[in-house]
């Protein structure tokens, strides 16, 4: 956990605008929470907090309660964006064959349904 005065200067180092305390207690009026100066801030109510934040800031509530600061930086490359266009939408390979209700041939006749 961390104090206001905290949670603003890792705010500050994160973006362009420069945070105060009194940025922090607005941020939290706009997310309906009480905050004075000597509260402790978790990883919940620093999420609740950062999502008032516009444009949003690239870490978590936890990264910024965290005891370590700045985040660890992971060496793995990020895995690229994925869009899908309709929710439950499956598309296929285009030149799947399409089922045209006629029989296959090269089967072998069903003796169940002869009749014998």
């Amino acid at each position: 956990m961390i104090d206001v005065q905290e949670f603003a200067r890792r705010l500050s180092t994160l973006g362009a605008k420069e945070f105060t305390s009194d940025d922090v207690v607005d941020l939290a009026i706009a997310a309906d929470v009480r905050i004075s100066s000597d509260i402790d801030i978790d990883g919940t109510l620093a999420q609740r907090l950062l999502d008032r934040i516009t444009p949003p800031v690239p870490v978590t509530g936890a990264e910024m309660a965290a005891s370590e600061w700045p985040p660890p930086v992971s060496h793995r490359p990020a895995a690229p964006p994925v869009t899908f266009s309709s929710p439950g939408a499956v598309d296929g390979p285009a030149d799947q064959p399409s089922h045209s209700g006629r029989p296959r041939t090269g089967r072998r006749p069903d003796s169940r349904r002869s009749g014998r």
